[in-house]
C-alpha cells in the first residue's frame, strides 16, 4: 500500500537569493498541484567560504551537504539545487527526484563599459568563478586577464560595479530568475561560450525511499529538459567531471526525435578538445548512451583529468 502523502511538503534551500528564487518557483508549482509547501533555508559550506577556489575547498557538494543532511534527519522532504552544482553521483540513500523545464542554458556577458565579450582590451580583466568559463575564454582570448570572483550573484555584481572587474561571465538563467536581464550587455552562443553540463535546470533531490514524494513531483517532470541534463551530466560523470574540470556539454532536441550533443574540454596548455555527435534520443537510456560516446570521442582526441586547464589565468 502506498504510503501516504505529508501534509505539508518542506523544501530545504540555501540561502541565497537566487536559491531562495527557486526554491519558490518549486513551491509555487506545487501549490497549485493543492500542496501545503515550506521552505527550510540553510546556509551551506559554499556558501559560508568565499576566499578559497571551490575546487580547493571539496567541490560542489559543499553547495548540497546540509540541505541532503535536512532530508537525511526527516527535517526536509525534498530539496531544489541548482542542477549544474550537484555532483554527478549522488551520496548512496539519494535521488535526483524531478528535473523541471529548464531555463536558457547559455552564459552571459556583463559589463559597465563593454557591450561585447570582443570589444575588450588587451590586458582586460574578467571576472569568473568557473574552470569551464576561464578555459574556454582564455581560448577565445588568450590576451585576457582571467580572475576568480566568489560569492552569491549579487556580490558578484557589486564587485564589478566597485571596479575590480572590467567585465563578468554569468549564467543568464540567474540573472533572468532575479530580474536582473537588464544587466546582460551580450548573450554568448554555445559556438563560442558552450555552458556548462545542465545550467539553467534545476534538480529536486529526495531521499530514494521517499516514493510519496516522487510520485507528487511528478507532474514537475519536463522530458525534454530531463533528456539533455541526462545526456550533459553523462559527459561529465564518464570522464569524472567536477567544478575542477574544465568541462562544457550542450544538448539540443530536434523535431524529428534526435539530440545533438557538443561537448569541449580544455587541456592544459593545449587547444581544446571538442566532440559533437547527433543520435536518436527518446528516452533517458538513449540520452546516456549519448552521453558517454561523447565522452568516449573526448577520452580518444586526448581529454585526461591529469591535463585539465586551472582556471587562474594572469
Amino acid at each position: 500500500m502506498p504510503a501516504p502523502s505529508p501534509a505539508t511538503l518542506t523544501i530545504a534551500t540555501r540561502q541565497s537569493r537566487l536559491a531562495l528564487w527557486q526554491a519558490r518557483h518549486i513551491q509555487g508549482l506545487l501549490q497549485a498541484q493543492g500542496h501545503h509547501v515550506e521552505l527550510l533555508p540553510l546556509s551551506t559550506q559554499g556558501d559560508r567560504v568565499l576566499d578559497q577556489p571551490l575546487a580547493q575547498i571539496g567541490g560542489k557538494g559543499l553547495f548540497i551537504k546540509e540541505l541532503e543532511l535536512a532530508l537525511q534527519d526527516g527535517r526536509a522532504d525534498l530539496a531544489v539545487h541548482s542542477l549544474k552544482d550537484v555532483p554527478m553521483e549522488l551520496p548512496e540513500g539519494f535521488a535526483l527526484a524531478c528535473v523541471p523545464e529548464r531555463a536558457d542554458p547559455r552564459d552571459a556577458w556583463v559589463s559597465a563599459r563593454y557591450a561585447r565579450l570582443q570589444d575588450l582590451p588587451e590586458g582586460a580583466t574578467v571576472g569568473t568563478s568557473s574552470v569551464r568559463r576561464a578555459a574556454l575564454l582564455h581560448a577565445l582570448r588568450p590576451d585576457l586577464h582571467i580572475l576568480p570572483v566568489r560569492g552569491n550573484l549579487d556580490t558578484r555584481l557589486r564587485k564589478l560595479d566597485e571596479g575590480q572587474f572590467d567585465g563578468l561571465i554569468l549564467a543568464a538563467a540567474g540573472l533572468q530568475r532575479l530580474g536582473l536581464q537588464d544587466r546582460i550587455r551580450q548573450w554568448l552562443e554555445p559556438d563560442e561560450m558552450l555552458p556548462a553540463p545542465a545550467q539553467g535546470a534545476l534538480g529536486i533531490e529526495i531521499l530514494g525511499t521517499r516514493h510519496d514524494v516522487a510520485a507528487l513531483l511528478q507532474p514537475l517532470a519536463h522530458l525534454p529538459s530531463t533528456l539533455q541534463v541526462t545526456a550533459e551530466r553523462a559527459v561529465a560523470r564518464a570522464l569524472g567531471g567536477g567544478c575542477s574540470v574544465a568541462l562544457a556539454a550542450s544538448a539540443q532536441l530536434a523535431a524529428s526525435g534526435g539530440m545533438r550533443l557538443r561537448a569541449a574540454w580544455a587541456p592544459q596548455d593545449a587547444p581544446l578538445v571538442q566532440a559533437d555527435m547527433t543520435a536518436p534520443c527518446q528516452n533517458a537510456t538513449q540520452a546516456a548512451a549519448l552521453g558517454e560516446a561523447v565522452a568516449q570521442d573526448l577520452l580518444r582526441a586526448g581529454a585526461d583529468d591529469d591535463n585539465a586547464r586551472p582556471v587562474n589565468r594572469a
